[in-house]
């Protein structure tokens, strides 16, 4: 399960850096913002993802992951020219990103030291 969930972490940092890339110098208006974002929260969590697998914290690392894909995926379809209702999907990823913080959160409250 570590190593399926580091092969996520590294391919999700890989899009969110093309994201971001096509964001800055290859879209304009709504769209660039929503690359840039979808890629800067993708970035982060794939980061985050990789750092709370080293505490063995497999739940937090997965709702990074998955919180993450959604967010920024459905930004990313929409700056593609997909409908804006899915933007009606991208609090769901930010929820899930939320309960991952919230769930390491509890875990570091139970550890002891």
């Amino acid at each position: 399960m570590t190593q399926i969930l580091m092969i996520f972490a590294a391919l999700s940092g890989a899009l969110a850096v093309g994201a971001g890339a096509f964001g800055a110098h290859g879209a304009t208006g709504a769209a660039a913002e929503w690359l840039k974002t979808g890629g800067q929260y993708q970035l982060i969590h794939a980061v985050a993802a990789l750092a709370v697998l080293r505490l063995d914290a497999k739940g937090p690392a997965s709702l990074f992951l998955i919180g993450g894909a959604i967010f920024a995926v459905s930004l990313y379809l929409m700056a593609l020219g997909l409908p804006r209702w899915l933007g009606a999907v991208t609090p769901i990823g930010g929820a899930l990103l939320i309960i991952g913080w919230l769930w390491l959160a509890w875990i570091a409250l139970r550890t002891p030291g």
